[in-house]
């Protein structure tokens, strides 16, 4: 017996069907998205530090590192700079010398003359340690985080560039996408100025230049670096034949 009431329409049941098929993928997606066994989703990773690399949390977002690492890059910083800092330690190993010597020496503590270390001087004379910074800081312009200094003695130019790398340093958190190299240089030449002060043998350190002009130190078991003036890109012995800087104390 054919039914003829509207109610029971091919053109009923075809929409019909159509709305059971739309419930059946509406409750489909939404087990997808909430089922901790799928994970298809709302699994999306988490960012996390490019340091550490920690997961970063709730109200670290947008953040390229963590707090705990801004922190200690921080502190490395701090560090380097002031009367008492490392910088100024260094500088005071170096004294002129005696005796009829050729140029400068390094003392103990105790004040007996030592041959001439070349380490201090790379990391304390023009090229070294305040060409790292100033070299930072000028990056770090670019991207609306400071202005560069206006020059001085080498001490007062070291202590303006990590006062202004210190004070820009929680905003190039979520804005310098390059923190990572920046941390871990920083941590290199702290650890180096730490062994050279104390006392135990660090891997010697050669400021080159870059065709570009810019000044990068590197030490004789570098893997290379990627030069931030112009980008371009030194393996080991690549970076090993760049023209070294001639040392200004």
């Amino acid at each position: 017996m054919r039914i003829s009431s509207p109610y029971f329409s091919p053109t009923f049941g075809k929409s019909l069907s159509c709305f059971f098929q739309a419930r059946y993928v509406e409750g489909w997606m939404s087990a997808m998205a909430v089922s901790p066994q799928r994970g298809t989703m709302n699994d999306a990773p988490s960012p996390r530090c490019v340091i550490c690399p920690r997961q970063l949390l709730d109200h670290e977002t947008g953040r390229y590192i963590c707090l705990p690492c801004e922190h200690r890059i921080g502190q490395d910083l701090r560090k380097l700079a002031g009367p008492a800092g490392f910088y100024a330690q260094l500088c005071l190993r170096i004294q002129p010398g005696r005796g009829g010597g050729d140029g400068p020496v390094v003392t103990r503590s105790s004040g007996h003359p030592m041959p001439r270390n070349e380490q201090i001087l790379s990391l304390t004379a023009h090229g070294g340690l305040v060409s790292t910074l100033e070299t930072w800081v000028e990056d770090w312009a670019s991207y609306g985080l400071g202005v560069h200094g206006t020059g001085g003695r080498l001490q007062h130019r070291v202590d303006t560039a990590i006062e202004t790398l210190r004070l820009n340093l929680t905003r190039a958190a979520s804005r310098h996408p390059a923190l990572d190299e920046f941390g871990r240089e920083i941590a290199q030449i702290v650890r180096q100025a730490e062994a050279i002060i104390s006392g135990e043998r660090a891997p010697r350190r050669i400021p080159v230049t870059c065709p570009c002009g810019t000044v990068k130190a590197v030490t004789l078991d570098t893997d290379g670096f990627t030069c931030r003036g112009c980008g371009t890109e030194y393996g080991h012995s690549e970076a090993l034949k760049l023209t070294p800087v001639r040392n200004a104390v």
